[in-house]
């Protein structure tokens, strides 16, 4: 058992015929992925290295049992193409898109939450669970078998703290990049009760930003309802407020979101917060021989 990804995942790629999407299609099945299908309207009956495309999603689901979809379709595009994934019965949607509108999204978040599909994204580097299957562009080579759950909402510091964790000889069980826009649709709070109940993962990393309250929801969860152990980071300590860093959501606001208030709060849980990344490795592996994991 692994958090939504597992080795019966089968992927369909929207926009396979894009270059993003023919790159990150390719190494997907490298890592394992089932990558059955793509889609791309007008190029039905068509591959891009070997994977069958179709249309329309519903044609690709029928043909292949598709259960997932990695979404490359551009911004305009994105809320259709989630749209009709959603209406073809896919319950796993992890949007790569950035620069999605946000009323675009507030739609798209809604409609899949109705249906029941879970969203992970938009604007984000995807799920990924070693040894079984990824659906996103994590790059594969950062990545080994283990007990190490990750979440992060920066997308290129969770390759470079899940490549410390694999060259710290330790590994991970799954890794959900969750996204850095205002609206997501996986927050914090919705993937911790995942993880608490995963028996493969014995720890779990959190990696934050400022910008929202996402952290302190997640650390008011880990207080009450989270048993096990916590190693945190937050991006942005220097970040001067009302200035945008990087992601659509990191921003501070009234005094709100800052890097300290986050750390505070997920300390005050319990939780282990590193003042820099290259902290977190050392300090996963002295939980893990702690708590006897290791």
């Amino acid at each position: 058992m692994t958090v939504l990804v597992d080795s019966d995942t089968r992927v369909v790629v929207q926009g396979i015929t894009g270059h993003q999407g023919t790159v990150h299609a390719v190494q997907m099945k490298a890592f394992g992925t089932h990558v059955v299908a793509g889609v791309t309207p007008g190029k039905g009956g068509t591959e891009v290295e070997g994977v069958p495309v179709f249309n329309s999603v519903r044609e690709a689901v029928d043909r292949t049992h598709a259960n997932a979809s990695c979404i490359f379709v551009p911004a305009p595009g994105a809320k259709d193409a989630l749209l009709e994934a959603v209406d073809a019965g896919i319950r796993l949607a992890v949007i790569v898109t950035e620069h999605i509108p946000f009323h675009d999204m507030l739609t798209m978040y809604h409609y899949a939450r109705s249906q029941g599909t879970r969203i992970i994204g938009p604007n984000c580097p995807g799920i990924a669970a070693p040894g079984k299957s990824k659906v996103g562009i994590i790059p594969n080579i950062v990545f080994r078998p283990g007990r190490v759950g990750v979440i992060s909402r920066s997308g290129t510091l969770t390759y470079e703290i899940v490549n410390g964790i694999k060259e710290h000889g330790l590994g991970q069980s799954t890794c959900i990049g969750l996204g850095g826009d205002p609206v997501v649709g996986t927050s914090f709070v919705d993937a911790l009760p995942m993880f608490e109940k995963d028996p493969e993962t014995d720890l779990l990393v959190l990696v934050g930003e400022i910008g929202g309250t996402a952290e302190e929801d997640a650390a008011e969860y880990i207080a009450h309802h989270f048993s096990k152990p916590v190693v945190a980071y937050i991006a942005g300590r220097s970040a001067p407020p009302g200035k945008r860093m990087g992601h659509a959501g990191a921003i501070i606001t009234r005094g709100k979101g800052t890097a300290a208030t986050k750390a505070a709060a997920l300390e005050a849980a319990g939780a282990n917060v590193a003042r820099f990344p290259y902290e977190i490795p050392d300090m996963v592996a002295e939980k893990l021989a702690v708590t006897g994991h290791r």
